[in-house]
Order: C-alpha cells, then structure tokens, then sequence
C-alpha cells in the first residue's frame, strides 16, 4: 500500500469518527472550566400533568460536586438550559466549602410528566461575578419566602415583597435545607402587617412549610393570622395536622385531623385555599378540606404559636423545628405540592447529578498548564525537536513511497523476465521504447513505465550494455564471437555490482537522519530536561522556601523536553527499523538477481544466433 492510499484512509477513517468525537452539547462559556449534567424526573418523582416556572432545589455534597474547583461564595455557579444556550434564573440559600454542603434553588420554565428535562451547571471561573438571583427566581404570586438560614435574626423574603420578618428566633445550622428555625415554646417569629399578606374574602393562597415536630403537645399551632376575632390557623392536635378558619368570635370552622406526624421526622404541610374549597396537604397528598374559602384578614400573623407579641405569652406553642415556610396569592397545583414534597425531602426522586466534564482546551487542561510553565530554553528545545520530529515523519513517507514503487517495479520486472525464460534478446527487445518486441513478449506501456523504476531494470540494462559493446567491438573484425571470455564475465560482473551500489545508495539516502533522530531526539531532550530543572531549583533558592505548587509546575514543563525528544525519536525508530528491512528486501533481490543474470549469460550465450540478436 503506497503512502497516498494510507494518507486517503487515515483521511476517510477521520471524516468518519469525527463526528462521534465531538462532545455532545456544545460548551456554553469557554471561561468555565467545569461542568456537570441535572437530570429532572417529574414521572420519578410522581409528578403528573405540567408545571410552569417551578422552583426546584439542587443538593450539592462532596460525593457529587468538587466544591474546592468552585469559588468559595458560589459566584461563579450558573444553571443553564439544555440548549446550553439559555440561563437559568436561580439562587444560593447556602454553599459551605468547609463541610462541603450546597442548596440551590433554580426557576425550571416548564415540567411535564414523562418528559425529562435535562440543564447544567457550570463553575470553575475565578474570575465571575456572582448572578444570584433570588428575587427573579420566584414568579408573582409568590408573596414570601423564608429559608431561615440566619441564625438568631428575623427571617429574611427572599421574593422581591422583601416581607423580613419583625422578630427573630434560635436556628438550626442543621435543618432539612441549610438553616432552620427552632421553636421551643418561649418565642414565635412575627410576620409584618403588610396590604399584601392580608387575606381577601373568598380569594386563593397556598401556605406550605416543611415540620419537623420536637414534642406532643394537645394543642401546637404552627402558623396563625387573626383579625378582629377572623382567623386562619394550621396547627397540630396530639401530632395530627389539621387547619381552621374563623369568621368572626368563636370557635374555629376545622378540617378533620390528619394521621400524626409526631415522628421527629420531616414533614411537608400545605394548605390550599380557593373561593369554594380549601385543602390540607400533608407530604403532597390530600389529608383534609373544608367546603369554603378564605376570610378577611388584615391582621399580622405568626408562626410558632399564637400571641406572644409586644410582650403577650404564647398560646398553643409549637415545639420542634420549621424549614422554607412559603405563601402564594395563587392556588398552587396539587402537582406542585408534590413535585416539592418528593423534591425538598430528604430522599430527592426528582434530581440526579451527573458526572463532572471538564473543558479540554489550550488553558485549562493539563497540558496547558504544564506548557505554560515552560521557560524560554525549553521552547527553543521544543522547537528543534517538533522540526526534527516533522522532517523525520516527511522523510519516512518518502522513504516508504520509494520503498513501495521499487517494490512493485520489480516485480513487475521480474513478471516479464520469467514470461522471457532466460532469453535476454526477447527481453531487451521487449523493454526497449519503440523497440521491435517478440511475439513471445509484449508488454503493456503502464507497466513499461513502472519497470523504469526498477533497480532491476537498471541493472538488467547495465548488463546488456555491457554485453552490446563487448559483442559490437567482435564485429568490427567481420565476425561475431561465438564465446564470453572469462575476463569478459567478470568484467561485466563487477559492472553489474558498481550499479547495485549505487541502487543501494539511493535506497538508502538520507536514512542516516533517522539515525540522528532516533539517537540525538533524546539527549536534546534531556538537556533541556537538566537546564530547566536548575532553572527551577535556582528560582526555589533565590525565594527561600520550598513550596511543592510552586516546583511541580517547572519541574513538568522541564520534562515535557524529554517528552517531545521521546516523541521524536519513538517514531524514527519504528519507521527506520520498518524501512530498512524493505530496503534490504530490495537489496536481496537485486543479489540474486545479479547472480542469476551472470548465470544465464555464462550459460546460455554460447549460441552464435543469441549473440547477433544481442548486438543488433
């Protein structure tokens, strides 16, 4: 196979695998090292129909997100589509580099069941500014949020309402989600008496927050707003869930009493109201309902108990923990309930995490990073061997191109000197250009043109030569010699083997390169290998202190001098070994074909007859 078929193939076999070389999406910033692929799940998660701008939570650990890759304070995290073209709206409720903790809480436009929806996150960029955006990440009927992640100050909305809370109680650093609030009877947290958290007559709202219950008390109100004797209350009677309204003085209008939930174990409560029904979620399933709405209530509400304001004490506490407490002007869909209940839980069915992909590229592989410590001397070395390494691979393919014509040549040679069986008069006559060919041998003028590059050839013609001139020098004494003399063979023998010489000369020309390659690749390596080694050294005395990120980077781009010598080398060596032994494949043949030569022409050309026709 010649180098110009083994060029197309190689060419061909590329056009074909590039395409499965190709990453699967596209990189959305090349300024981001890193990036990870978010599987959502709605039908795992036993989510049914469609939601539109849900907000779902990511929990990030050290067994799923390298945090020491990212920036301490999580500026350089983004969430994009699965276009990898579009931006996420999300937002940081905490990312602890020290316990290796994150929760983050991204806007997904659109969830349907049987449809997985697929985004990434990317980090590693040192240089980004954070694009948190907690406001954006909630759409407008979300009227507050509170993720309690601070510890002894009033709870911060994260919507863009911004209704902070009025009063403060103790945190938990180890809530169901980042921090949460701790309730053990004394103190309730005070929402503010806002137009907007007011509860209009027959209007909808979704209330939901996660409960982790502490104690069992007969009576524990977890979240309540009163009004001039009107009330809206969620709370728990011997651990069992159950909500209320009041519309004036007098005892609460209550859904039935839910299955307890006094397990010390994290549950999700939501109440749904709207102007004919209202619904009591526990865990994103139906607990109970009361066949109304909602009253008015214009009036401050508080979580932990009721009361206990401006001094008051409070009445029916709640004793146990509370995590992301939510209130919506909207009645959320049954499937957003759940899709939050399978989310926030501690056993999330809606999130996977897939694994990390790092971009490969000049800057920030290894690669770079070791090339980019490489100091001038070492480039100039570098640069030597990559010429050396390029003429070398050059030289090796038109070696094997030549190898591989004078390969075919003669066997196309010795084809038509087997179909002349020893006649050297049928065959000179065949291979002479516009010459009188024999019946016996005609041969094609493709192959008369490959047979020019023939050593063989070339030696068959040294040898009729020598024998035209010897036979024409008789007939100048008006007779042909019917004999070779013994000095005559010899003669022409030693003809013969001053062209298989130069034949061997030819073959072998420039070979000696590959040598040099081969021998001088790796000491020109390892000098640059030595020089940059002393350069790091002499830079670690000249600072004083040994520091290992400071040695490792110069003492790799020191190597990667030996490196480029091994990859010059390596190849010379496999390509001369490969050509020599074609060249001396070559080079037997033309022995033997010597040797047969002088044999037939000893033997044979006695007759006086084959003697003319050779001097003819």
């Amino acid at each position: 196979m010649s180098v110009r078929q083994v060029l197309k193939r190689a060419a061909l076999a590329a056009a074909v695998l590039l395409p499965w070389s190709q990453p699967a999406s596209a990189w959305w910033n090349h300024d981001w090292s890193f990036r990870k692929q978010i599987t959502l799940d709605p039908a795992a998660a036993g989510v049914s129909g469609e939601l539109n701008n849900g907000v779902v939570l990511l929990r990030l650990h050290e067994g799923v997100f390298p945090f020491a890759d990212a920036n301490a304070d999580g500026s350089d995290l983004r969430i994009v589509a699965e276009d990898d073209k579009t931006t996420l709206k999300f937002h940081i409720e905490k990312l602890d580099p020290v316990f290796n903790l994150g929760f983050i809480w991204v806007q997904v436009p659109k969830l349907a069941a049987g449809t997985p929806v697929k985004l990434w996150l990317y980090w590693g960029n040192t240089n980004a500014a954070g694009e948190g955006d907690a406001k954006g990440s909630y759409d407008a009927d979300q009227k507050l949020v509170y993720h309690f992640g601070e510890n002894g100050t009033p709870a911060q909305d994260a919507t863009s309402f911004q209704h902070h809370a009025v009063s403060a109680v103790a945190g938990n650093d180890g809530g169901l989600i980042g921090g949460s609030a701790k309730f053990d009877g004394s103190a309730v947290l005070a929402l503010p008496a806002t137009p907007s958290l007011a509860l209009p007559a027959g209007g909808s709202l979704t209330w939901s927050a996660w409960i982790k219950t502490g104690a069992t008390d007969p009576e524990a109100v977890i979240y309540a707003q009163r009004d001039a004797g009107r009330s809206f209350v969620v709370a728990l009677r011997s651990g069992a869930p159950y909500f209320g309204f009041a519309d004036g003085p007098g005892p609460l209008q209550e859904s039935a009493p839910a299955a307890s939930i006094a397990d010390s174990e994290w549950h999700h409560l939501a109440v749904v109201a709207t102007a004919a029904q209202s619904t009591l979620y526990v865990d994103g399933e139906a607990r109970g309902q009361l066949a109304r709405g909602l009253p008015v209530i214009a009036g401050a509400a508080t979580l932990g108990g009721q009361g206990g304001v401006n001094g008051a004490p409070v009445e029916m506490p709640f004793r146990g923990e509370i995590d992301e407490m939510k209130l919506a002007s909207s009645a959320r869909d049954v499937a957003m309930l759940r899709l939050e209940a399978k989310n926030q839980g501690v056993a999330d069915k809606l999130v996977t995490l897939g694994a990390d992909e790092v971009q490969s590229s000049w800057s920030t592989g290894y690669v770079g990073i070791i090339m980019g410590s490489v100091t001038l001397d070492g480039w100039i070395v570098i640069i030597i061997l990559m010429l050396m390494m390029v003429y070398s691979w050059y030289l090796m393919a038109v070696k094997a191109s030549q190898v591989g014509q004078v390969s075919k040549a003669n066997r196309v040679f010795l084809d038509a000197y087997e179909l002349a069986d020893g006649d050297f008069a049928v065959l000179h006559q065949a291979t002479v250009p516009d010459g009188k060919a024999s019946v016996r041998l005609k041969l094609e003028d493709e192959a008369l043109e490959r047979m020019r590059d023939s050593p063989l050839t070339h030696m068959f013609n040294t040898g009729i030569g020598e024998l035209h001139r010897r036979l024409s020098s008789e007939k100048r004494h008006g007779r042909y010699s019917d004999t070779l003399s013994e000095q005559s063979i010899h003669a022409i023998r030693a003809k013969l083997d001053s062209t298989l010489v130069r034949e061997m000369q030819a073959l072998n020309k420039r070979m000696v390169l590959l040598t040099i390659a081969i021998s001088g690749g790796p000491f020109i390596g390892l000098l640059g290998t030595v020089v940059g080694v002393m350069i790091t050294f002499a830079g670690v005395a000249a600072a004083g202190e040994v520091n290992v990120n400071a040695i490792a980077p110069g003492i790799s781009a020191a190597l990667a001098a030996t490196v480029a010598g091994m990859a010059v080398a390596i190849p010379a060596l496999f390509g001369y070994n490969y050509l020599t032994v074609r060249i001396k494949e070559c080079v037997a043949e033309m022995h033997v074909f010597i040797d047969a030569f002088v044999t037939s022409m000893a033997e044979n050309y006695n007759d006086p007859a084959a003697l003319h026709a050779i001097a003819d």
